[in-house]
């Protein structure tokens, strides 16, 4: 019926953490929406702070429920998307392979390379 799909930068996720990122991307996707919507599932513990909306909170929600398992894949595939546009500005980190997931190869890319300007600072490497 209707879907939308936002992001947090890194430099405010820095700020936030990035748990208040992604539930600040849900709520800010929920307002996004070209339909206003009923109730909105949540994929983990966690309900939506200004939100005034029926919710439900749902741990390992993408394993449990079509629609939350549905709004993960436009996110991932959304993530991937810009990842490998990232990678044709950052190619040593190898992004179009482990779009910034914390791969061995990332890991070991960041300790040669440094943090690109895309990095979390948060994002430690062990």
């Amino acid at each position: 019926m209707a879907w939308a799909v936002t992001r947090v930068e890194h430099d405010e996720i820095d700020k936030i953490n990035i748990l208040a990122a992604s539930l600040k991307a849900m709520r800010t996707a929920l307002f996004a929406l070209s339909k206003t919507a009923e109730a909105v599932l949540i994929d983990g513990p966690f309900g939506l702070e200004q939100a005034d909306i029926p919710q439900l909170a749902i741990k390992k929600g993408d394993a449990l429920s079509a629609s939350i398992a549905a709004a993960s894949i436009l996110a991932k595939n959304e993530r991937d998307r810009i990842m490998t546009a990232y990678h044709e500005i950052y190619p040593v980190y190898g992004f179009q392979k482990h779009k910034g997931y914390p791969t061995a190869f990332h890991r070991e890319m960041i300790k040669k390379y440094g943090y690109s300007p895309i990095h979390r600072k948060t994002f430690k490497v062990k």
